[in-house]
Order: C-alpha cells, then structure tokens, then sequence
C-alpha cells in the first residue's frame, strides 16, 4: 500500500493571492455594514465577510485601523469620480461644480460612515492626507478659473479651496439635517460658490480730461 502523504502548503503566490481576496472581503463587508450600522462590531464585519474574527485582526490590528482605511477607500471613490468628471474641458466654474457633484454623490453612498469621521481618533496631518487629493483637484480647477479670469485672482487658490470645503460642508449639513432637501442644498452651494469665487467686475475707465491749453 503506498503510504499517504500530507497535502503540500499553498505556493507563496497563492497564499498572498488568497491574502488579498480576505482583505477586500473584509473592506467590502466594513464599507457596506459600518455605514448602516455604525456600531458594528468586528464580529459582525467578519461574519459578513466570511472570514474568522483572527483573519479580520491578521490585517487590521484594531477597529479603529479598519474604520480609517474604509474612509481611505471612500476617499479613493471619490477622488476617481472626480478625475471622471473630465475637470479640463469647459470653463472651470463648469468644471467646478461637476467635480462638486462627483464628489457629492459618492459621499451619499456612505452616510453614516463619513458621520464617523468625527469620533474617529486622528492626526490633523492623517486628517490632511486623507483630503489632500480632494483638495489638489480643487486647486487646479480654481487655478486654471483664476488664469482665466472666471475666479478672484486676489487671494490665493488655497484660500478659495478653504471657501469651497467649507460651503460643501455647510450644504451638507443643512441637507442631513432635514433643512434643505438634496437638491436644494445643492443649488444653494452652487449659487452662493460661484457667487464668492467670481472675479470682481471690471469697471470701465474713466475717459480722459482733455489737457488745458493755457491762455
């Protein structure tokens, strides 16, 4: 009888192959549970995604790690429906608000995971780098109004990118809090965006005094 022989361990390939497939799982399950149940537990999330309690630890140490990269993949989503939103064609307050938008209705797919950001114990540079890609797109649609002449060329882009997140954040607050339906809050931010971008008007000269001939 020819004796029997332990199955030989997966390939390295194969293991990390595997590896990968869990750690989207357990992302997938975080994203989608985490934002209709903000207190789900780890249990929760691995039972959703198919995996042990120890798988989930294996590649999130904590809670918390795991919270941080689903509002890093949120992030993600929404920095590539920007880059969608085709910001180079078109004036740039055009641009503008359909980056708005991109972003915007990416951010009303996850409620109430973005509402966790609040309790969620970061860095303000963590913080900074989670929204610098945002911000970066804002940037050059604002620069590229401002060489236009679209956008306020006295202050500095930086200054108009900090007007327009916190509009966008006013809006939104206005719209979860039942003041404002969706697209109401949207046109307001529209309007009132545009509004406090907009380069000053340009007054006419003022026509010259013929010289005095003396006489």
């Amino acid at each position: 009888m020819t004796p029997s022989h332990p199955s030989a361990p997966p390939p390295p390939r194969s293991r990390r192959a595997d590896a990968r497939r869990s750690r989207a799982s357990i992302l997938e399950a975080a994203l989608r549970l985490l934002n209709s149940q903000p207190d789900a537990s780890v249990e929760a999330i691995a039972t959703a995604a198919g995996v042990t309690r120890q798988t989930v630890y294996a590649h999130f140490p904590s809670r918390e790690q795991l919270l941080t990269v689903a509002l890093d993949q949120v992030t993600e989503e929404t920095v590539a429906a920007m880059d969608a939103s085709d910001l180079e064609t078109g004036p740039a307050a055009d641009a503008l608000l359909r980056l708005l938008d991109a972003g915007s209705r990416t951010a009303r797919r996850y409620p109430g995971l973005l509402q966790m950001t609040a309790s969620l114990p970061v860095s303000a540079q963590a913080d900074h780098a989670r929204h610098a890609p945002v911000a970066d797109r804002l940037r050059r649609v604002i620069e590229r109004g401002q060489q236009a002449g679209e956008f306020d060329g006295r202050f500095s882009p930086d200054w108009l990118v900090a007007v327009t997140v916190k509009l966008g954040h006013a809006a939104a607050e206005e719209a979860d809090a039942g003041r404002m339906s969706d697209e109401q809050a949207a046109e307001a931010l529209h309007t009132t965006l545009l509004r406090a971008l907009a380069a000053p008007a340009r007054t006419a000269p003022a026509e010259a005094t013929p010289p005095r001939v003396p006489g």
